[in-house]
């Protein structure tokens, strides 16, 4: 009796609760007729307002046509008249000469005769029905203002409803992300004039929490975009950032959205490859140190500065363990006391800084091609850039490319920042304290580079995955061109 009992519950439960259900679907289904004759007379309002305005339009333009006919009636009417004015006082003119013609002709004294022939005949010289122009000014064809709507009455018997607009397809290859903005761009499928307006929604997905409240995250509308790209700002650097997606609006319908993209910004993070170092140098992912035993003492590297820290560039390969003309050769030798970074500048904007220690003899800091020799020296060669820093007896500075030198007349650094732009050809390094620029270098670089240090009698500190600092980007934007001071060097390339 008691299973049966709470059995007829759950059946009753159930039964309540389809029968809410119901009752909820109902008073939806009767929202949605309401909804449906509402927005039906709103379509039929608009529609209306739509003809109206064509018709008024259509008015509009009948009103000044039949005015410019009108005109033209009154023009040619007056030229008529002008002309039909003139005809009257000639013919009246030579109505009167040829009744003192006939009279003259009675004349019965011949000395009279020849005297009223010779006025008569002058007369008729200087009569004006002689010098008028039998032929209308003007012809009363009015042709030249007829109108033929036929191709206009064809548009109109097309005109249809608004159709949904297409889903723009966003071009990743033109999207651009730098630092911490991005400018997202797209196109449409097809062409469609009737396009009014784009809008464009995108979520931050570095957020903290589950994978489920990550894709959960709201949404975030920009609406009235005219142009077919829009730039966003103030977001995080290094990061997969954003999700993105666009829509197309026309004057009533907006359509589907894009497939939604992810844009991030990418950090340039490398370590020092000890592999190919050479002997006398100690290295340890970012520090590098002078070591005179020539490689054979293994102790704790004392005195590091802190490294970088954040994830590993999403380019970021060891050298040591991909196939390059570099992977198989012997260490840097004899006086090249060289180590090279282990990922390479492919593309892009990349920034990093370097600190010696103040006991650091000699050092140089740029970037070289893959095809540096064991034996080469940084800036000696065509394919390597660097500014060299001696502090043997007397402090010299200098830039180097080619085996050709450019002193530079300004104080050294205790920390130098490399700024690497890959696709526009130019290596500036700065004072990455004050942002002062110290040298640049332009140029067409033609493969990857990698980042490069050579040291004698002390250490090296490299910072990778930073930004590139606002002012560093100001004083880009600034340059136009080359420095003066370095001109010399810039274009060897």
């Amino acid at each position: 009796m008691d299973e049966q009992k709470e059995t007829l519950q759950r059946i009753v439960s159930t039964l309540a609760s389809k029968n809410d259900e119901i009752h909820n679907f109902i008073d939806m289904l009767n929202h949605t007729i309401r909804n449906v004759q509402v927005n039906s007379s709103t379509a039929i309002s608009e529609l209306d307002e739509e003809f109206d305005g064509l018709y008024s339009v259509l008015d509009e333009m009948k009103g000044t046509m039949a005015n410019a006919i009108q005109q033209e009636e009154a023009r040619k009417i007056q030229a008529l008249q002008d002309q039909l004015s003139q005809c009257s006082n000639a013919l009246e003119s030579s109505e009167e000469l040829l009744e003192l013609a006939a009279q003259s002709l009675d004349v019965k004294d011949p000395v009279e005769f020849l005297k009223a022939a010779r006025q008569i005949k002058d007369r008729v010289t200087m009569a004006s029905a002689f010098r008028i122009s039998l032929k209308p000014k003007v012809s009363d064809s009015m042709t030249h203002l007829m109108v033929d709507f036929a191709v206009e009455r064809r548009m109109l018997q097309a005109v249809k409803f608004l159709p949904v607009p297409k889903a723009p397809e966003i071009d990743l290859a033109a999207c651009l992300v730098a630092d911490n903005c991005i400018t997202v761009s797209w196109r449409m499928p097809e062409e469609d004039s009737r396009i009014d307006h784009f809008v464009l929604e995108y979520r931050k997905t570095n957020v903290d929490g589950l994978p489920r409240v990550k894709d959960e995250e709201r949404w975030e509308r920009i609406d009235y975009i005219k142009a077919t790209e829009y730039t966003l700002s103030g977001l995080k650097f290094d990061t997969k950032y954003m999700n993105v997606r666009v829509q197309a609006c026309n004057k009533a319908v907006a359509g589907e959205y894009s497939d939604p993209v992810t844009l991030e910004t990418k950090a340039f993070v490398f370590g020092l490859d000890s592999t190919s170092s050479h002997l006398n140098l100690k290295v340890e992912d970012t520090y590098v140190e002078w070591d005179p035993t020539g490689g054979k003492g293994q102790e704790k590297i004392k005195g590091k500065e802190n490294k970088s820290s954040g994830a590993p560039s999403p380019k970021r390969t060891s050298v040591s363990t991909r196939s390059s003309p570099r992977g198989s050769r012997d260490h840097f030798t004899g006086e090249s006391y060289t180590v090279l970074g282990d990922t390479a500048v492919e593309s892009g904007q990349n920034y990093w800084e370097v600190r010696a220690q103040k006991d650091c003899k000699s050092y140089s800091v740029g970037v070289t091609y893959r095809n540096l020799g064991k034996f080469d020296q940084l800036g000696k060669t065509n394919s390597s850039w660097c500014i060299h820093i001696n502090n043997w007896l007397q402090t010299t500075f200098s830039a180097k490319h080619n085996n050709k030198t450019k002193t530079l007349d300004i104080p050294v650094p205790d920390r130098i920042g490399v700024y690497c732009d890959f696709d526009g050809g130019q290596l500036t390094f700065y004072n990455a304290n004050s942002k002062e620029l110290l040298h640049t270098f332009k140029t067409k670089f033609t493969q990857p580079l990698l980042p490069a240090f050579m040291i004698w009698c002390g250490g090296l500190t490299v910072s990778t995955g930073l930004q590139v600092p606002s002012a560093v980007k100001t004083l880009q934007k600034n340059e136009n061109g080359l420095s003066g001071s370095t001109s010399s060097l810039n274009n060897i390339a």
